[in-house]
């Protein structure tokens, strides 16, 4: 069976209230619409064709996938005319079409769809479902035999209709080729303007040819015209993506509060506690440790790594058995060596830092490259920018660096060097040296007395 594939993206999606293009919103992470492109990819169609209109070159800009065609809908005529307008760029075969706005669809029922349409032998095949709390969606109508006669728009039937029809359309349709010669004979709606795909299915229950209608999970396509269901349909995902990794092996302490991408992977045996977001393409090893207030997003953590209380981390990598937090911030091209430490209030960015390497609190590491087995203490900071350009530190192995430092890049300190407490430093340190960077201490005599006498006197002097 050569499968092509059709997803209706054109919509103006008015009760969105946005300038971005309703397909584009994105539900966990994601484009509406890159969920829908994910489910039919793994159908392995010959060609998916993109119905694009409202803010047609956002979503191209937006949506950029091998193997995509986008088709051009240049007046936003209804799904009918949306179908239409694709309708030359096909080529002889089964046509699975679809709304861009489902993300809940999945893989596994497309099949079953397809696998139903072609042991029916059916012309025209779609998915439907029963649910009296929903509005919105056409209504199946059949006759006393049981047979598919039509669908009509949830806003074109009377009570009495919606009383009768309860089977609801899933706006899910399987096409042979042939049926889009019929798509002309749709006629424009009177009230709205535009031509209904969901008028197709009385043409061709007229015309003799086999349809039908197969049950479906009721959320699955479950469509997204408002904000409020925006939210719905996410959370739906949130719940379903946990539960999968639940599935595998990873402990959720409180699942209804964590919220993992789709794209995300999550090794055996790691535990993610509450408020904690994991996003983009991250990847966790196995046997890691989450605590609560984190947002990881686009990273890869080692086994064993532990992420303490309130830590962001973007872009970086994080090797097996590292501690990062509480309260840490790894920016964009941070490389954390194994067992290294990044402890509170430690901001890294662009840096490499090597296994077993301390940095505990309060510092600044940026455009750096640290050995094995430094201790950084509290407050030290690399002065990567001078205003103009960006420069490296470059820290060896061993290296000791006393707490309220700074180190004025560019500079490199050799191995087992040690940097006294408070320095300033800016020139090269060699390496096994101490390098110190401060004034000489002085200790003047009965300070405290004398300013006290003095503190004295002038109060005195006020009360006169």
């Amino acid at each position: 069976m050569k499968l092509s594939v059709v997803i209706l993206a054109a919509g103006l999606g008015k009760r969105m209230k946005s300038s971005v293009p309703k397909v584009l919103h994105e539900a966990l992470g994601m484009p509406m619409l890159q969920h829908t492109i994910d489910a039919v990819k793994k159908l392995n169609p010959s060609k998916t064709f993109v119905v694009i209109g409202n803010g047609a070159q956002a979503v191209k800009d937006r949506v950029k996938e091998d193997g995509l065609t986008f088709v051009l809908q240049k007046n936003l005529l209804g799904t009918g005319d949306a179908l239409l307008t694709a309708k030359k760029e096909l080529k002889k075969g089964t046509v699975l079409v679809l709304n861009g706005d489902c993300p809940l669809i999945t893989t596994r029922t497309l099949k079953k769809l397809l696998a139903a349409h072609k042991r029916g032998r059916n012309a025209l095949s779609f998915l439907s479902f029963i649910d009296d709390s929903l509005s919105g969606y056409g209504r199946v109508f059949r006759d006393e035999k049981g047979r598919v006669i039509g669908i009509v728009e949830d806003k074109h039937t009377t009570a009495e209709e919606k009383r009768r029809f309860t089977e609801l359309n899933g706006g899910v349709y399987v096409m042979e080729t042939e049926i889009l010669n019929h798509l002309g004979k749709i006629k424009k709606n009177s009230s709205s303007g535009e031509y209904y795909l969901t008028d197709i299915i009385d043409i061709i229950a007229k015309s003799g040819k086999n349809l039908n209608a197969y049950d479906c999970p009721q959320e699955e396509i479950r469509g997204v015209n408002s904000r409020k269901e925006l939210y719905e349909i996410t959370e739906i995902l949130k719940r379903r993506v946990v539960l999968q990794w639940m599935e595998k092996g990873v402990t959720f302490v409180d699942p209804a509060t964590s919220s993992v991408h789709v794209s995300v992977s999550i090794g055996r045996d790691t535990v993610i506690y509450p408020n904690t977001y994991l996003e983009g393409k991250t990847r966790i090893g196995r046997g890691c440790t989450i605590y609560p207030g984190s947002r990881i997003c686009d990273s890869v953590l080692g086994e064993g790594v532990t992420i303490k209380d309130n830590t962001l981390i973007e872009e970086s990598r994080i090797s097996k058995g590292a501690v990062i937090g509480p309260f840490a911030h790894l920016r964009p091209g941070s490389d954390i060596g194994s067992n290294a430490k990044i402890g509170n209030f430690v901001e890294v960015k662009k840096s490499n830092i090597g296994d077993g390497t301390k940095v505990s609190h309060l510092s600044y590491i940026g455009d750096a490259d640290v050995g094995r087995n430094v201790n950084i203490g509290a407050g030290t900071i690399t002065c990567n920018y001078d205003g103009k350009k960006k420069s490296r530190t470059k820290i060896g192995s061993g290296v000791f660096i006393g707490s309220d430092s700074q180190l004025i890049a560019p500079i490199t300190i050799g191995k087992n060097a040690y940097i006294a407490a408070g320095a300033t430093i800016t020139r090269n340190v060699p390496s096994g040296v101490l390098a110190i960077s401060r004034a000489k201490q002085k200790n003047l005599d009965n300070w405290g007395a004398r300013k006290t006498t003095a503190q004295k006197a002038k109060v005195k002097k006020k009360i006169k």
